[in-house]
């Protein structure tokens, strides 16, 4: 006895027996059908882009609008920054602390002050500011006597934009008991980035009128 029996219907062409057009027709109807699954292959895949470039929209735009609340130097107030920018209050805050760091100091306090004013240079403007206070330190180190006040005015607006600020200023400087005082401006150049405040220039101008 056989142990495999074969099927009468085995190798025979499913197409036997039919007219022409059955073949045809088969044929056209498989071919639309893998037309028909390309287009929805190709309308998943252009919703899945889709779907990933609103999302990724949307996450730029929450980090750009995203608040971060920021208390320098131990002050309260209004104090933020929303994506790059700062807040007027913060702005305000900023500049009355890097006018008192870099205006007003004797030979006793400069050096510690101007380690915490390099503590905000960015790091492109680092050496030139550095370079800069180590020349007033020299001359304290030559005048032990020399102190100077600077003074933010209050009869000219503090004016500012996204990278600099002007403040009208006014600064008395006093040796061996001589006191002379001139007016004019800080110019502080500033950038945000990633809610933090770096120093970017400092300078001072059109300090050449002195009053009494």
């Amino acid at each position: 006895m056989a142990l495999f029996s074969k099927d009468k219907d085995a190798g025979q062409d499913p197409l036997a027996g039919k007219p022409a057009s059955f073949g045809i027709h088969r044929y056209l109807q498989g071919s639309a059908n893998l037309f028909e699954e390309n287009r929805l292959l190709k309308f998943a895949i252009l919703g899945t882009l889709g779907v990933t470039a609103v999302l990724g929209m949307l996450l730029y735009t929450t980090n750009q609008n995203q608040r971060t609340v920021i208390v320098p130097f131990g002050s309260g107030g209004d104090l933020y920054v929303t994506g790059n920018t700062p807040s007027p209050g913060y702005l305000r805050t900023m500049t009355r602390n890097v006018v008192s760091l870099a205006g007003t100091y004797s030979a006793y306090s400069a050096d510690r002050q101007f380690q915490e004013l390099l503590s905000l240079a960015h790091p492109s403007a680092y050496n030139g500011l550095r370079d800069s206070l180590n020349a007033i330190l020299d001359e304290l180190a030559n005048n032990p006597t020399l102190s100077i006040a600077t003074y933010i005015r209050t009869d000219q607006p503090v004016t500012w934009d996204k990278t600099e600020i002007v403040v009208p200023v006014e600064k008395v400087r006093i040796i061996g008991g001589v006191i002379r005082k001139f007016r004019g401006n800080f110019r502080i150049g500033y950038a945000i980035d990633n809610g933090r405040f770096w120093l970017t220039r400092l300078s001072e101008e059109k300090f050449d009128a002195e009053t009494h």
